[in-house]
């Protein structure tokens, strides 16, 4: 095993790498019990199915991280992903699920081939380092955001009459909402703040595995306050496994791929479709990759520039890369929505994850999910939430490297670190920064300084914006 993962090489060791698996995956966990619920309540999708599709499709992704590329990323159906798959393919664009599931395969396959045919890595060696660091910051704010929210540390006001309320519940609501500081009465708030409390103490002392404890710690301080309860675990519920049958290959049938082709009409939007979860699931993955190994040295600027010097997939990032495109197509055909490369992966690597040794323990626990199911869900957001806001201090120490006097840099890399985090989206970050980039280097005359897959991928960004905007 430590030759396998080249535990030496990466200086690390086999505690270090269970350690960092563990973290991770009690800080993303809930995508096993929030992604089911989101297709199910949304598009009218089995439960049961799309919970043991997940699983299954997630294993299978961290192997291939773990096997295959030997990094410590955890992959799993995004969050902006299930959205887009409900909110935009099915209710907006009127798909139905298994349409819906085609697209995503269609889509993970786009993404093997330009990973095969070098245009991903190329696409890489174009962004300016500025950027590179921006993007690194912008995924610190990104999760600690995220922590903040899942902690229940903030409340969000609106206005009478400024939002809508749609048939499954949600609300939207528009820029009147405003966030303020929840009251720390209030149990699930406490619990956070408690838990933030102790990592913060015990990361500050070096305490080895200092986040992991803090999570096991704030899970049974959970007890007391009655937000944890223990009464609700059941061991040995094999009985969603089956269902898995219900979503598994729901694309090929006749109301998936062979009725997306079928009418003409039906062809534009389709590949408008194609191109808007390209777009985002390309750009989610190249900058979650940047951003955490970066950080952690697992991707370093030298293997960066190699991407444009080699044939092949030979590096760890194109193998990451791929095995990213690939497990979106094992997600479609299992029965699940486009897959991510976890922001929250950054919260083992802090631990000391450097190799697939912690992806192969996220995969494991993944496993045990499946007879442990209520064991892992009575673990509630407020003890894990504190580590991505911990984790995001650490991730945004790029951001010293950034020119703030410079307005050509200042300017983009501002706006690609706001958008990722106020839009909640990290390719919508990456578009902005694009974008600015461009349009400062064209003020000032300085067109040969754009490489042209920026200013290509930049266009695409803004057709795929102005679609959007026509379609309402």
């Amino acid at each position: 095993m430590k030759d396998f993962f080249k535990l030496k090489e990466n200086k690390t060791t086999i505690q270090t790498e269970i350690l960092a698996g563990l973290t991770t995956f009690f800080t993303m966990a809930y995508v096993i019990f929030v992604n089911p619920s989101i297709l199910s309540l949304n598009v009218g999708m089995p439960w049961a199915g799309i919970f043991t599709a997940t699983i299954l499709a997630s294993v299978s992704g961290m192997l291939l991280m773990a096997l295959y590329a030997n990094v410590p990323f955890a992959i799993a159906p995004g969050m902006g992903a299930n959205g887009f798959f409900t909110f935009v393919l099915c209710k907006q664009m009127g798909f139905s699920w298994h349409e819906a599931l085609a697209i995503v395969i269609i889509c993970g396959l786009c993404i093997v081939f330009i990973t095969v045919t070098q245009l991903r890595k190329i696409i890489v060696y174009a962004i300016p380092e500025f950027l590179k660091d921006s993007i690194s910051s912008g995924i610190g704010l990104f999760i600690a955001y995220i922590g903040f929210k899942n902690a229940s540390f903030l409340k969000f006001l609106s206005d009478a009459g400024s939002y809508s309320v749609l048939e499954n519940g949600d609300i939207i609501s528009n820029s009147s909402v405003i966030p303020s500081l929840a009251i720390f009465g209030n149990s699930h708030a406490l619990l956070g703040l408690i838990g933030l409390i102790v990592m913060v103490v015990l990361v500050i002392k070096k305490v080895k595995g200092a986040i992991f404890i803090g999570i096991v710690a704030t899970i049974f301080a959970g007890v007391p306050l009655g937000i944890v309860d223990i009464s609700k675990i059941k061991i040995f519920d094999f009985q969603p496994i089956s269902a898995i049958k219900d979503v598994a290959f729901s694309a090929f049938s006749s109301d998936g791929i062979g009725s997306l082709f079928s009418n003409f009409n039906k062809v534009f939007i389709t590949i408008t479709a194609i191109l808007a979860l390209l777009l985002s699931v390309t750009f989610d993955a190249i900058g979650t990759f940047i951003g955490t190994g970066r950080m952690s040295g697992i991707f370093d600027t030298d293997s960066e520039k190699k991407l444009s010097q080699k044939k092949g997939i030979n590096s760890k990032f194109e193998k990451a890369l791929f095995s990213n495109g690939l497990v979106s197509v094992i997600g479609g055909l299992c029965g699940t929505s486009s897959f991510a490369t976890y922001a929250e992966s950054a919260v083992g690597i802090s631990a000391g994850g450097m190799t697939g040794l912690t992806a192969l323990v996220i995969a494991v626990m993944f496993l045990l999910c499946l007879p442990f199911a209520s064991l892992f869900s009575i673990v509630p957001l407020e003890a894990t939430s504190p580590a991505l806001i911990v984790v995001g201090v650490i991730m945004m120490t790029s951001i010293v490297r950034i020119n703030w006097t410079d307005y050509e840099e200042a300017v983009p890399a501002f706006l690609t670190i706001s958008f990722m985090t106020f839009a909640f989206n990290i390719s919508y970050g990456i578009a902005a920064g694009f974008i600015f980039y461009c349009i400062i280097k064209l003020a000032h005359g300085k067109v040969k300084e754009i490489h042209p897959i920026l200013a290509g991928t930049s266009v695409l960004f803004l057709v795929n914006f102005i679609i959007i905007a026509f379609r309402g």
